[in-house]
């Protein structure tokens, strides 16, 4: 660490909490040159609740520089789709379903003007986080929430899936299927369910999609909601009585994929059973999305109320997990705001992650 203690792994950005700018919703690509690329919003009193920042690395994540910041654009993912590095959000803070294409790395990207180039859905307070986008029998999925009026943090978001045919144009809504929206029952898990978001849509080991959400309850227990989609994308179900599963770190947002040379899910997750911690890091894995173990610690601090990594994104480079996080840390100035009102953008390499 350096003299005023900053994080461990390399800083992409940092904003001082003074700013009241804070760094949210990291996400990570890997260019077809395999250069990297990082994303993050901006949220708090001081920002738009619409600006995203993008940066570039050349050296694998040694060394980072801004290339772009796009007005309109939030909560989004990454992701690379034959030729082209796409984002996949929100216009702003609950706004419309956005999309946007680069065909140079990320430093000019197309607007969402219509719904021929890239405004997805108007309206309906959409909501998600940097998920994956997965590919999948000839298809690309996302899940991503929609807001009920009244605005009302988590209890009114409704989980949905959306879905395109590989092959079809991206910018074009029309080429979107999105699922139903299933909002929450107050009364399952025994009344201690506040809401479900940030869902992760992918295949179960049969080959079957499913979205699998984080779940907000008293207390932050380690629950997450596994649903059902159907093979065309259109029917998203819920069962109650065997959905609900343990996932430790399931009560802030996690990032899922498949690994095929172990053969299993994996995960950065902050794992307390103490309440929303966050100064935890941890990698777990899963045969089968439904029973989760904890492998290893891969980042931790003493304080948990000005430190944390969080909403953490990665994607899988050989043997290594490469990962952005939304770090609280030290800074001289103080340092972080809270644990929650992050103030860097740090990169990280797990290094032989299958054997930790």
């Amino acid at each position: 660490m350096s003299a005023h203690g900053t994080p461990h792994g390399v800083v992409v950005t940092h904003s001082y909490a003074l700013t009241e700018q804070y760094i949210g919703s990291p996400s990570i690509a890997v260019l077809h040159n395999m250069d990297y690329v990082a994303s993050h919003d901006y949220f708090g009193p001081g920002s738009t609740n619409s600006e995203t920042a993008l940066y570039h690395s050349h050296d694998r994540g040694g060394t980072w520089h801004e290339i772009a910041l796009i007005e309109g654009q939030w909560w989004s993912s990454l992701f690379v789709h034959q030729s082209a590095l796409y984002l996949l959000g929100v216009s702003r803070e609950y706004g419309n379903a956005v999309i946007r294409r680069s065909g140079d790395g990320g430093r000019t990207w197309s607007e969402p003007r219509d719904e021929y180039s890239g405004l997805l859905r108007h309206g309906n307070h959409f909501h998600c986080a940097p998920t994956p986008v997965t590919a999948h029998s000839g298809r690309l999925w996302r899940g991503m929430e929609m807001m009920r009026d009244p605005i009302s943090w988590p209890a009114n978001f409704e989980a949905f899936v959306m879905s395109i045919d590989e092959d079809a144009d991206l910018l074009c809504a029309d080429n979107w299927v999105f699922s139903n929206a299933i909002p929450r029952d107050a009364a399952w898990l025994d009344g201690r369910f506040n809401g479900w978001l940030e869902g992760n849509a992918l295949p179960d080991p049969k080959g079957c999609m499913k979205n699998i959400l984080r779940v907000d309850t008293p207390g932050n227990s380690p629950t997450a909601a596994l649903m059902d989609v159907s093979e065309d994308g259109r029917l998203l179900s819920f069962d109650p009585e065997a959905g609900f599963i343990d996932f430790p770190g399931a009560h802030t947002k996690f990032t899922i994929r498949y690994d095929a040379t172990s053969g299993l899910y994996w995960s950065l997750v902050n794992p307390s059973t103490h309440g929303a911690l966050r100064n935890v890091l941890s990698a777990t894995s899963s045969p089968d999305l439904r029973k989760w173990t904890i492998r290893s610690n891969v980042l931790r601090h003493a304080d948990p109320g000005h430190h944390a990594f969080q909403y953490v994104d990665w994607l899988f480079d050989g043997d290594d997990m490469i990962a952005l996080s939304r770090t609280a840390y030290d800074d001289d100035a103080g340092g972080a705001h809270n644990y929650h009102d992050a103030n860097y953008l740090t990169f990280h390499r797990v290094a032989n992650f299958r054997h930790r």
